[in-house]
């Protein structure tokens, strides 16, 4: 632990200002007691041991550029070089968010057209690209919900209805706009429980909130009666476009009846993932909630681009941020699509199911218990070690953290609660026959690992810088404090 700490490597009087030398006196306006008077205290190295350092806790990281990454329902899949390049150009790069709308048309178009790709993908004839993640998407999307049936005088619609396989962001967000939350249960085959859900519907229904193909990794068969259902009640249906990588030009939200979606360009459109951010997380609407789309919207008006803003006039739910959203994210996705056209985007959905089909088959094939053994993959499948912690006494965060020695990142695990010691698992796209032939080979020698030295996993992992943590115990007790 202590070579991942830059500060055990110092020696006093070492130092690296040759890149950016120091003045030896500093003017400053501030008062003389806010003025530091000892040394900030920050590690005496040489510029080498600063390059070496960083670059080797880079090596350390485990990355979609550098592992499989069989993140369930986050679609961790390649960043395409060439799209990072076509949108690092200066003319784009340094555009003013107050520059005016005549002397940005370029940007423009380029918002523009992607707001007519995702009202295509989507099936919806509304788009605004300004929410700046796909939680902010998703509070726009309920937000919207909400003005709506306000617009209407229909203030009893207080309730959200939500899967019990839903994202806990899902609830999150319906709760912050002020509805109360009730949940639907799964049935025995994965599909949501229609017998329970028309018992619950009723003029106090907002909507339903759900995705589908499900974080269950299966596809909703019942979803044109589910939607016939809230529609009938008066309620709305909001889709949670986390897993659209699944259906992507092949099936649209809208021509399934949401009303509703939100996009996550990380996970469908291969826009940086990660750290916090940047994100966006463009919602899409029904005719009906169009006036209520958070501005700024790209307009194409005689000939021009052009800002829609407040003076437009609409109900609108509002500004989610100061300017038009991060732009630079948004252009990545624009670049994907057009890099990809509608025949390459259909292939990502197709080679995403076929790559979660044939793993999860390989899987099964060597002994792993699936959740739901009689129903086909979507983008991503369930398996559950609940037999093996009978037997051997060997959990899913056992197999989560021996799969980081075999050089695999490990699926989602504990996700969806309902499923026990569940590893949600999401190959995407993007990696090959010999990757996903590889990853299994790692499973069949962690499960034979089980069965001769279950304490070899329980101690894992025995390779990364950094062994097995007490999770409790960092959570409640942390400290990131460096004491010489």
């Amino acid at each position: 632990m202590s070579e991942s700490l830059i500060f055990t490597q110092g020696q006093r009087g070492r130092f690296a200002t040759a890149q950016a030398p120091m003045p030896t006196t500093m003017e400053t306006d501030l008062p003389q007691e806010y003025v530091r008077q000892t040394p900030l205290g920050l590690p005496e190295v040489s510029e080498l041991q600063v390059v070496r350092h960083f670059t080797r806790l880079s090596q350390y990281n485990f990355g979609i550029d550098t592992h499989f990454y069989p993140l369930g329902s986050c679609t961790m899949k390649y960043n395409p070089r060439g799209v990072q390049h076509m949108v690092s150009k200066p003319s784009l790069l340094n555009g003013h968010p107050l520059l005016p709308a005549e002397y940005g048309q370029g940007l423009l178009q380029c918002l523009y057209e992607l707001q007519e790709y995702i009202k295509d993908l989507a099936g919806m004839p509304g788009v605004s690209l300004i929410p700046m993640a796909g939680s902010q998407g998703e509070l726009a999307g309920v937000a919207m919900i909400r003005a709506y049936h306000q617009s209407r005088g229909d203030h009893q619609r207080t309730e959200m209805l939500i899967p019990d396989a839903a994202h806990g962001t899902n609830p999150a967000s319906a709760v912050m706009c002020g509805f109360t939350v009730k949940e639907i249960p799964t049935a025995a085959d994965g599909d949501i429980d229609l017998a329970v859900l028309k018992t619950m519907v009723g003029p106090q229904t907002a909507g339903i909130m759900l995705t589908n193909p499900s974080t269950l990794g299966v596809f909703t068969r019942q979803i044109a009666t589910v939607a016939q259902v809230i529609h009938q009640a008066g309620g709305l249906l909001y889709y949670d476009g986390a897993n659209l990588n699944a259906i992507l030009g092949r099936v649209r939200p809208g021509e399934m009846g949401f009303d509703v979606m939100h996009l996550n360009l990380h996970k469908t459109f291969a826009t940086p993932h990660g750290g916090g951010g940047p994100g966006a997380g463009p919602v899409a609407v029904s005719e009906r909630l169009k006036p209520f789309l958070p501005i700024p919207l790209v307009a194409y008006e005689n000939g021009q681009y052009r800002w829609v803003s407040e003076g437009d006039g609409l109900p609108t739910i509002g500004r989610l941020s100061s300017f038009m959203g991060n732009v630079g994210i948004l252009l990545r996705a624009y670049a994907y699509i057009r890099l990809l056209g509608r025949t390459g985007l259909q292939r990502v959905a197709e080679f995403a199911t076929l790559n979660a089909n044939y793993l999860m088959v390989r899987l099964q094939q060597v002994g792993f218990q699936l959740a739901y053994p009689k129903r086909r993959a979507s983008h991503e499948f369930i398996i559950s070690l609940s037999e093996e912690k009978k037997q051997f006494g060997v959990t899913a965060m056992d197999v989560a953290k021996r799969l980081l020695d075999y050089g695999f990142h490990a699926p989602t695990t504990y996700f969806p609660l309902l499923i026990p010691e569940c590893l949600l698992i999401e190959p995407t796209e993007t990696e090959s026959k010999q990757e996903l032939d590889a990853f299994v080979d790692a499973m069949c020698a962690i499960r034979q690992e089980m069965q001769t030295d279950a304490q070899l996993l329980k101690q894992a992992p025995h390779t990364m810088p950094v062994r097995r943590l007490d999770d409790v115990r960092a959570a409640r007790e942390l400290d990131l404090i460096w004491c010489e």
